[in-house]
């Protein structure tokens, strides 16, 4: 059936209108941008840790925040996002993300001390969790099932080049000043506002539930804000600080709290019904251990080759390369396997090829050569490609459309939960046992002159860390293997045809996309089944 589209869609000058067949590769482009965004962001920040910690005259724990404060926001506030941009548009809250984001970027650069510095990280994580939130479910929107991996590896496979470039320009800016690693992010969050704005269609219709859960998403912020203080502080200030058993004490009482609040809630923040489908409960449980296993890895080989090792800021950033290369290479191969074969072995296989790269940096020593950190960081690299993009593809493939916005916060909030327990594991471990002044040396990256004896409890506590999170990757590859085994179905409902594949898995059928979810007016009826 031939179907004809405008090139140009009513009121714009770029782009092409929704229905056409090219216009998810334009959808691509913009939510490419927002992938770049963020992965160069957080690659220029970690390497310029030290030079931050110098320049302003701060403590390791304040220096800390400055992450932190950035992935609580984030993480809280990415479900209330999800949620507000399934009601009013995915479009105008992507957008808006990008424009929030380049003026805290700009403010960023203006701090005078560190505490301004963290709220001005705070609002670039409340703008973050509008970008996280509507970028995948934009490219769900925009992509027929079949090519759904293909998309996901694609911007992987961006983020992965953001990876490359943001330490090495990090260290390239901080050289100028540490002002302009927050600056560099005001004109391309710009560009990508504009983009957005011109070339991004509203393909999904509003949700049909209309109101907002006030009770329900305060309750969550509280409790889930209450735990990652906790723990974050807990692991740098004690456990028998007020402060921290606060925050548990509140984390222990309303997050529960919140899990009834959401089961009786007429329009609730998240939709607890989708994690009865066993794919995208097993597939965001494995997103929390993938960031909880990961995250911290770049933070900590930054002070190992700036600290233990005593590169300067642009030789760390380039060294740093060999795990972004490896998610270059493995994520856009990852994500056409699985559009053809499926991701649970795929998922599984990327958890534990990066268990394995993070068992073997546990050989690392104080003056080991580069080759073989470069080795084992290229090889937790491919595996976090080869994880990333299936894992994503699968599961918002099986959500409807109509709950993609919110299926997507739950990803990465937990992802991103993942991350913060991650950064506050890894430092309660590393700190413990090492002499004040030995972690100020390596914090700073001012060890010169200090012998490889007193830099033991650092490298031992670093190995420790590192088979934990090798033990959490393995983990996360057990979890992959729990998803629902699937049957390959031909368009006509028959098993085995090549050409038109879709997977169909034990799912609740009004979680299944396809004839429950009708393409979008306008859109070609490409959407039949979901390749996973």
């Amino acid at each position: 059936m031939m179907l004809t589209f405008t090139s140009i869609s009513p009121g714009s000058r770029f782009g092409v209108a929704a229905g056409h067949e090219h216009y998810k590769w334009w959808a691509l482009s913009c939510t490419s941008l927002g992938m770049l965004l963020a992965a160069t962001n957080s690659g220029t920040l970690i390497i310029a840790l030290p030079d931050l910690e110098r320049s302003l005259h701060t403590s390791l724990l304040a220096l800390v925040w400055v992450i932190l404060a950035y992935l609580i926001a984030a993480t809280v506030l990415v479900l209330t996002a999800g949620r507000l941009s399934d009601l009013f548009g995915r479009k105008r809250a992507y957008v808006g993300g990008f424009l929030v984001f380049a003026l805290a970027s700009l403010g960023a650069g203006f701090a005078p001390n560190v505490t301004v510095l963290i709220i001005w990280r705070i609002l670039q994580g409340i703008a973050s969790a509008f970008l996280f939130a509507n970028a995948a479910a934009l490219v769900t929107d925009a992509f027929p099932k079949e090519e759904l991996g293909l998309a996901m590896g694609a911007n992987t496979m961006v983020a992965a080049v953001g990876l490359v470039l943001g330490p090495v320009l990090g260290g390239a800016l901080v050289a100028i000043s540490w002002h302009w690693v927050f600056w560099f992010n005001v004109p391309l969050a710009l560009a990508g506002a504009v983009w957005g704005a011109l070339i991004l269609r509203e393909l999904s219709k509003p949700d049909a539930v209309r109101g907002y859960d006030v009770l329900g998403t305060s309750t969550f912020v509280i409790g889930l804000t209450g735990l990652v203080l906790g723990v974050s502080r807990g692991g740098l200030s004690g456990w028998n600080d007020t402060i921290v058993i606060a925050g548990l004490a509140a984390a222990v009482v309303l997050l529960p709290a919140w899990v009834l609040i959401e089961r009786h809630s007429r329009a609730p923040m998240l939709d607890l019904s989708l994690f009865a489908n066993r794919l995208f409960a097993a597939a965001t449980a494995a997103a929390f251990l993938n960031g909880l296993a990961r995250f911290a890895l770049m933070f900590l080989f930054v002070f190992y080759f700036q600290g233990a090792q005593g590169q300067t800021p642009i030789t760390a950033g380039i060294e740093l390369i060999p795990l972004a290369l490896g998610m270059l290479v493995a994520s856009p191969i990852a994500g056409i396997y699985a559009d053809r074969h499926g991701s649970r072995g795929l998922a599984a296989a990327g958890m534990l090829v990066s268990a394995i790269g993070l068992a073997a940096m546990t050989t690392l020593e104080v003056h080991t050569p580069y080759w073989q950190s470069a080795l084992w960081l290229l090889i937790v690299g491919l595996g976090s490609g080869m994880f990333n993009s299936p894992n994503t593809s699968a599961m918002m493939g099986t959500v409807p459309a109509e709950r993609r916005g919110i299926a997507a916060g739950a990803r990465t909030l937990l992802q991103n939960t993942g991350a913060v327990l991650s950064i506050a594991f890894v430092l309660a471990v590393v700190t413990s046992a090492v002499p004040k002044a030995t972690l100020f040396a390596v914090f700073s990256g001012l060890t010169k002159g200090l012998s490889a004896q007193k830099l033991d409890p650092f490298i031992a506590n670093m190995h420790v860390a590192l088979w934990v999170l090798a033990a959490t990757s393995l983990l996360g590859a057990a979890v992959c293997l729990m998803r629902p085994r699937h049957v390959v179905l031909s368009a006509d409902g028959g098993a085995g045809s090549a050409s038109s594949l879709a997977r169909v898995h034990s799912t609740p059928r009004s979680l299944r996309p396809g004839p429950a979810c009708p393409p979008h007016p306008g859109q070609p009826d490409r959407d039949r089944g979901v390749a996973l």
